[in-house]
């Protein structure tokens, strides 16, 4: 139950930081003046905390997406993979209410509640298609920097480093395009609170990531080395 909960909390805290980012640096008087670089980074640095914080008790996935490239991988059974998928979705909820609370209904739903999306409510107008295989393609790139740096023992020290700026890379390109999702509990929460398009759309930024996650895994097992 402990990794429940500490994957819940993690989950909470990406969603609540990573979004609030996105509103309060999305905002055209953005008052750090950060924009991208400055969302990219709150996302990537919400996993850095996490990971030298729950990850000796869970191992952060605080994805659904990476758990699944664990299941996959038989690194965790069915039963853990359903625990903490459930975990993580609560937690976005959580995540999105505190945030919610926070800024008000006012900058929430003007900024869309750091929402992923596409077509006529995103900034590229990218089509559903598009903004699907972005998705893909993102979570493919993120995943395998995780899988392989978890692989090694010896990396172990700069595992929670390596994937927290692997998410921010992946941010600084994606987020114009559908605001970056990779992580489908991360883009439920918001989503339940904004209703209306944004929850027609979340499909794409729940199957994506897990496409990706899947091609990643299979992926790494086909060119990793057998000891």
């Amino acid at each position: 139950m402990k990794k429940y909960i500490a994957e819940a909390i993690g989950t909470a805290v990406l969603v609540a930081f990573g979004c609030g980012a996105a509103l309060v640096h999305g905002m055209p008087n953005d008052p750090a003046g950060t924009g991208i670089l400055g969302i990219a980074f709150a996302f990537g640095l919400c996993i850095v905390a996490m990971a030298y914080s729950i990850g000796n008790v869970s191992g952060c996935h605080i994805n659904p997406a990476v758990s699944l490239a664990m299941l996959i991988r038989k690194k965790m059974d069915t039963k853990d993979f359903i625990g903490y998928v459930v975990a993580q979705i609560v937690g976005a909820i959580a995540g999105a209410g505190l945030l919610y609370a926070i800024v008000g209904p006012k900058i929430f739903n003007a900024g869309g509640g750091g929402c992923n999306c596409y077509g006529d409510i995103s900034t590229a107008g990218l089509g559903a298609g598009q903004a699907f295989l972005a998705e893909v393609v993102l979570t493919f790139c993120f995943l395998m920097a995780i899988i392989g740096v978890i692989s090694k023992a010896e990396y172990a020290s700069v595992a929670g480093l390596v994937i927290g700026l692997s998410l921010t890379l992946v941010h600084i390109f994606g987020i114009p395009l559908t605001g970056t999702s990779v992580n489908p509990a991360r883009s439920i929460g918001p989503a339940l609170f904004m209703g209306g398009d944004y929850l027609k759309q979340l499909w794409v930024f729940i199957i994506a990531p897990l496409v990706g996650s899947a091609l990643a895994a299979f992926a790494y097992g086909a060119i990793e080395e057998k000891s």
